[in-house]
Parts: C-alpha cells; structure tokens; sequence
C-alpha cells in the first residue's frame, strides 16, 4: 500500500465535506486522516486527505473525480516525497506523588516534544512531527500512563515551487478570523 495525500481547495460552502467523502466511500477507500482548515484566501477551504491504496491509477481517477464536484476549486495528489508534512499530537500523562519523574530534558531535546499544561497529578505534553515520530514518542512515554492521546491530521505544502496564487489568482488575499 502507498501513502497519498490530496489537497483539496473548494469554496468554503456547507456540504461541500459530505460531497468529498461520499466520492471515497462509493470506492470504498479509507480515510486515514482529513484535516480541513481555510487557506489564506479569504472563502477558500484546503481539505488534505491522507489514504493508502495500492493502485496509483485508482488515486488518479479519484483526483479526476473529485475536481467534478463544482464547488472545487483545485485538487492535487502528491506521494510523501513530494510534501513536506506534520500532525500535531497531545499526550495527558498522569504524575502521581511519589511516581518516577518525566525526563523533561530528554522530552525536549530528543523527542522535541513540550508540555504545554501542568498540573500537580498531570501533565499535557504537545509533540509535532510525521506519524512515526508521534509514536516513537508514544512507545517512550507508555510507561509514564498515558491518560489521553490525540492526533490530528495531517497537515501538509506541496514542495512544489507553484502555490495556490498559480491556480487561483483571481481570488481575494485576505485572511480572516
């Protein structure tokens, strides 16, 4: 199987993320990891859609298929080499009195992981980087008990020297809150 991420931009418009995931349903493909956010074009949502498939001609036809839906404004499928990428993940681990310390210098300068949270029985520590990083820190903090994990998706640029403006120079440059 072959890691692929598609980026996505379309109009910010409501439905648009049912008509998108009802296009990977019907070819019964897996969603690993959705991340949307808005792009720094004002009313222009990015979606990237991490899958794994084994037929680059079925990703291929998916990307066709997507840029049919007419609030779609681009889509573009890249491979892991092609991108530069990271999730963000949150570890609530539990630090009882009397319980073996967290090595936090160990946490920092190796995992470059932070806690972002202190509490007396817990802390919440915050580690960037690709899936594999998040759970070499995970099999290193197991033994601390972990309370809570979550990771988000993935988020990701094109390494590509084009950039939306190349696709989309019509629309506003104007980010808003």
């Amino acid at each position: 199987m072959t890691t692929y991420t598609i980026c996505v931009f379309t109009e910010n418009t409501i439905g648009i993320l049912n008509k998108i995931t009802t296009i990977l349903t019907r070819r019964r493909i897996n969603i690993d990891s959705l991340t949307v956010s808005e792009t720094e074009r004002k009313g222009i949502s990015r979606f990237t859609i991490v899958i794994r498939h084994e037929s680059r001609e079925a990703v291929e036809k998916l990307v066709r298929q997507i840029r049919k839906v007419i609030e779609v404004l681009a889509v573009f499928g890249y491979l892991n080499e092609d991108i530069a990428y990271n999730e963000i993940a949150m570890f609530k681990i539990s630090t009882p009195i009397g319980a073996k310390p967290l090595d936090i210098e160990t946490i920092n300068k190796t995992y470059k992981a932070w806690v972002v949270y202190w509490h007396l029985t817990y802390v919440i520590i915050q580690k960037t980087g690709t899936e594999e990083e998040i759970f070499e820190f995970f099999d290193y903090i197991k033994p601390h008990e972990i309370l809570e994990f979550v990771r988000s998706g993935r988020v990701a640029v094109s390494k590509s020297p084009q950039t939306l403006v190349d696709y989309l120079p019509e629309a506003e440059w104007e980010y808003y809150q």
